[in-house]
């Protein structure tokens, strides 16, 4: 069962114990991401995630690394575009040395500038990193493309340039902004009493929020025509994105949009992954996948092949998507498609940090989180009539964006079979 509950200081708390498990995940998610970022700010939600492990007033880095290790647990972070969270797994009798541990990295970090200067050099690596990687590239590419100028299409890295430009008061500006307490939330699930934990966390976050302004997060919308964003790069394959338009996180849409995206490419059995992998051979990976964000989302096709076939590789990606828009899935796709879901849904559940991570993402974006036979109840409510009312949307030939990284020649040549360019 779901608990919820507020600390003294206004952070709000999740939890969910669970019976047969000896470890417990706990989380502290934050409303910061480059959602917020104003000027100057590219990639700063990303380089305070980092900056937090560089030592507090209590532990320096070392000693932090040295006493999760000592516990046998993990502890990591990660950036998204609307949120950023720091988290924890141990087993449950260390659950106080976890708390202990990432309060002081969320309220007593030193953010020496000696570190930062360092670490600039860190994330710069990182950037280099992904731009090395043209799968990765394609798809920052399509939400750069599909997005427009909106704050959903800033990059979660910044750029070299906005990451060398930081200081010490710029990041202690933004944490002002953002790391307060009424934009937390700390979410628990495994093996706990949740009246123990919210003594253990009155007691350690029990500091008020900053004075001043708070971050306000503008509205991203998709744009409204074709698009096509190519980035031109000396690789042996052609790396292709499509886009279209989907649904903000948990609405009956969305729920839609899941078996569809199961029927097209969200499985070895899928349309995309039988047509283009199993039958011609033409790529290894294949998939589709659905994007959902606090107001907005979207759908993705994508394809690694070689260059020569990139032309005849997106082709096939439209005309699925095509005749999936004019007949629809069949009775066996969606049957299947809705039992796939049901089952990976469930299998992702016996995992104390996938749940964690769950229910903290949709407390602090919605304000609530559903429970296991609530969330299969919606699975088990879609009717192939929702997905055939959503298609006429999400494959809207008429809005698809298109991403290509390749060489530019053969980009060029994919967006023209796309009727993009």
């Amino acid at each position: 069962m779901i608990i919820t509950d507020r600390l003294k200081n206004g952070m709000r708390v999740i939890g969910e114990p669970m019976e047969g498990v000896r470890s417990v995940s706990i989380g502290v998610w934050i409303s910061a991401g480059p959602v917020y970022e104003g000027p100057g700010e590219a990639g700063i939600s990303h380089m305070i995630e980092h900056m937090l492990f560089k030592g507090t007033k209590r532990r320096s880095a070392q000693q932090i690394a040295a006493e999760m290790d000592g516990l046998g647990g993990n502890l990591n972070a990660f950036t998204a575009k609307e949120n950023t969270c720091f988290y924890a797994k141990v087993l449950d009798e260390h659950l106080d040395r976890a708390v202990d541990i990432l309060q002081d990295l969320v309220q007593h970090a030193r953010l020496c500038t000696d570190d930062l200067e360092r670490e600039k050099g860190v994330v710069c690596e990182e950037i280099l990193m992904m731009e090395d990687n043209p799968e990765d590239m394609v798809h920052e590419l399509l939400g750069s493309a599909i997005y427009g100028d909106a704050p959903l299409a800033r990059p979660i890295l910044g750029s070299q340039e906005s990451v060398r430009a930081f200081d010490r008061d710029r990041l202690l500006a933004y944490m002002g902004r953002c790391y307060r307490p009424e934009r937390m939330v700390v979410a628990c699930a495994g093996h706990f009493q949740m009246e123990a934990l919210l003594e253990l966390l009155n007691q350690a976050f029990s500091q008020e929020g900053n004075p001043g302004a708070e971050a306000v997060m503008p509205p991203s919308a998709l744009v409204e025509k074709p698009a096509f964003h190519m980035l031109e790069k000396d690789v042996e394959q052609a790396h292709i994105c499509l886009g279209f338009p989907g649904f903000a996180t948990d609405t009956d849409e969305q729920f839609a949009l899941l078996v569809l995206n199961n029927a097209l490419g969200g499985s070895m059995s899928s349309r995309l992954f039988q047509q283009i992998r199993e039958e011609r051979g033409m790529a290894y990976s294949v998939y589709s996948y659905p994007t959902g964000y606090s107001g907005s989302g979207y759908f993705t096709l994508y394809a690694g092949t070689e260059g020569k076939q990139g032309p005849d590789v997106a082709g096939l990606m439209l005309e699925e998507a095509c005749r999936m828009r004019e007949a629809g899935l069949t009775e066996e796709e969606f049957l299947r498609a809705k039992e796939q879901l049901k089952g990976s849904y469930m299998l992702g559940q016996e995992s104390t940090s996938a749940r964690c991570g769950a229910i903290g993402r949709s407390c602090l974006t919605k304000g609530y989180a559903r429970e296991e036979e609530e969330v299969l109840a919606r699975i088990e409510k879609v009717g192939m009539e929702d997905v055939a009312a959503i298609l006429p949307t999400v494959l809207d030939q008429g809005r698809m964006v298109g991403a290509v990284v390749g060489r530019k020649a053969v980009c060029e040549a994919i967006g023209q079979r796309l009727g993009l360019i």
